[in-house]
């Protein structure tokens, strides 16, 4: 399994913001992780890529459990992060982008001619072709080309695990279409993607399987085809649907479908 999460739990003082979480996650998926405003899903991401530490539980990648101390340890065990504010700079370039804060050099200066080819390649197996022009600044960009060079930085570094906050939250119909595309492409070329978004919609159009908080709590992990939209929206409004969820408000976790 390329990520486990074992009896996940964190604390900020006396309030525990995530309760003995399991979520597996494995190459060439797609696991869409929902839940309400306050369930936790942040707080999550936040500890599989080294931001907060963890009060309890494992983090296990290619199934070697890893402490990640800062994200300097994410990204080396291949764990990328792709937050909803996308973190580019408006004045720079798309190689620059790709490259900032990790650039290449010849000697003293910086080797452009490399960068520049590299994040061509890296565009084109990802079969992206809204972007003509790598030397054009970002700000130029619509907010679905924007959304595809954050996600090519995050692949760029021989990533095995993209997690994706809230990646089509601001664009249009067109624009949303093509990034759930390129997500879809990730998981088909290998990666494991952690998708984390509050369209419904959005997400039964590209997961693999769903995996609800609910509190803090893991309700239920199951598959996208076998789910529907109103089962997922009891499990993120109560944590229960059906035969499957939290078997009571004291935090039993359910078993997976």
């Amino acid at each position: 399994m390329l990520l486990e999460l074992t009896g996940l739990s964190k604390r900020f003082g006396p309030v525990e913001v995530l309760s003995d979480v399991d979520l597996s996650i494995d190459a060439g998926e797609v696991c869409a992780l929902v839940g309400d405003n306050g369930a936790g899903k942040s707080t999550l991401v936040k500890c599989v890529a080294g931001i907060h530490g963890i009060d309890g539980g494992t983090i296990s990648v290619n199934d070697e459990v890893r402490t990640i101390s800062d994200p300097r340890d994410a990204a080396a065990l291949g764990i990328e992060v792709v937050y909803q504010d996308l973190a580019l700079c408006d004045n720079l370039d798309v190689v620059e982008n790709l490259f900032l804060g990790r650039e290449k050099r010849r000697g003293l200066v910086l080797d452009d001619d490399a960068m520049e080819q590299l994040a061509a390649e890296t565009l084109k197996s990802l079969a992206v072709r809204t972007i003509r022009n790598l030397r054009q600044p970002v700000a130029s960009l619509s907010g679905g080309q924007r959304q595809t060079v954050a996600i090519a930085k995050a692949v760029l570094w021989n990533s095995q695990l993209v997690i994706l906050d809230e990646p089509t939250a601001a664009l249009g119909v067109a624009q949303t279409r093509q990034v759930l595309e390129l997500i879809r492409r990730l998981a088909d070329q290998g990666l494991a993607v952690l998708y984390i978004s509050h369209n419904l919609n959005d997400v039964f159009a590209v997961a693999d399987r769903i995996a609800a908080l609910y509190l803090g709590r893991m309700a239920a992990v199951i598959d996208a085809a076998d789910a529907t939209q109103s089962q997922v929206v009891e499990l993120i409004t109560s944590g229960r649907s059906g035969t499957s969820g939290l078997i009571d408000t004291n935090g039993t976790n359910g078993a997976r479908q």
